[in-house]
């Protein structure tokens, strides 16, 4: 008597959409990690061995030349009270963060200035630095 194995067919998996798939998920993920960043205007921070972390409410650059940016909105020094407010009041914390992101060749008078401006709203302020 002879046993006889059944043929089974071969199975097999379609991987045609597989290169289509990855390929527009990377360009999803390249394209939302650069909108993620908030500190899109480039600036040579100075440098800090401290590692202190805060959440990120309402960033502040600050330029050369007397250059100010509430997120990346160019403002002036005169309407940056009027430009912080909207920003600070939609925060829901008890003390909303401003975080000052200054280039290290701006004059102090400068950075000063928008702590003033925070402190008289009600924020507490942050002075963003690069990590040795």
């Amino acid at each position: 008597m002879r046993i006889r194995k059944k043929h089974r067919g071969e199975t097999e998996v379609f991987t045609d959409a597989l290169n289509d798939i990855l390929f527009i998920l990377l360009m999803f993920f390249l394209i939302v990690s650069t909108l993620a960043n908030p500190n899109v205007i480039k600036l040579s921070q100075p440098k800090s061995k401290s590692d202190t972390k805060a959440k990120q409410n309402v960033v502040v650059s600050v330029a050369q030349n007397q250059q100010y940016f509430v997120g990346t909105t160019r403002v002036s020094l005169d309407s940056l009270r009027s430009a912080l407010l909207p920003a600070i009041q939609k925060e829901k914390t008890d003390i909303p963060t401003v975080v000052i992101n200054a280039d290290k060749t701006v004059p102090l008078d400068d950075v000063v200035a928008v702590m003033r401006v925070a402190r008289e709203l009600g924020a507490r302020t942050v002075l963003s630095v690069d990590n040795n």
